[in-house]
């Protein structure tokens, strides 16, 4: 991925309705080119879907809780059956495996605290192993971004993607194999 890639990339996480001419003048590539690397980065997962982003409470989900999850052991099994479990509730939008004292964080909307102490009792204590559930609410964003921050061309990552012959991405594990 090269720096036009990452100009594709920030244009659209900016504003994904861009027709391709648009995005095309944005990032100063004629259209045909702009649309053969769109859909080359589309192609190799990098840019996985478009979305709309909706104001939670307009929707009607106006309470974000952040609840950090200590399981009482990390056998496979629980570990396993947590994920499952996790990844079927739909009011839970995030959930991130943590270092530390907790081991996961989930981010979960909902339209009251009522509803929240519903999806704890109900959900979250229905799930086998967790052994603390720990909750913070937020009451204001100061921040919420969809565009990654910029990227450094002179700092280089452990995992570079680069175009292969074949006109789709490699890392460069995959490109280093049988030189």
């Amino acid at each position: 991925m090269d720096k036009k890639d990452r100009q594709i990339i920030a244009a659209l996480q900016k504003e994904g309705r861009l027709t391709n001419q648009e995005l095309s003048e944005r990032v100063n590539l004629s259209p045909s080119p702009c649309l053969r690397r769109l859909r080359l980065l589309e192609d190799a997962g990098i840019i996985r879907g478009y979305t709309a982003i909706v104001d939670e409470e307009a929707y009607g989900l106006p309470v974000t809780a952040f609840v950090h999850i200590r399981l009482q052991q990390h056998s496979r099994e629980v570990v396993s059956t947590f994920e499952n479990r996790i990844r079927a509730i739909d009011a839970i939008l995030d959930c991130y495996v943590l270092t530390g004292e907790a081991d996961y964080l989930l981010r979960v909307l909902v339209e009251s605290l009522q509803d929240y102490e519903q999806f704890v009792r109900g959900q979250l204590h229905a799930i086998p192993g967790i052994a603390a559930i720990d909750t913070s609410f937020a009451y204001g964003v100061v921040k919420r971004s969809t565009v990654f921050p910029a990227w450094d061309e002179n700092k280089r990552s452990t995992v570079r993607r680069r175009e292969k012959p074949s006109g789709r991405y490699a890392t460069d594990k995959e490109s280093d194999v049988g030189r």
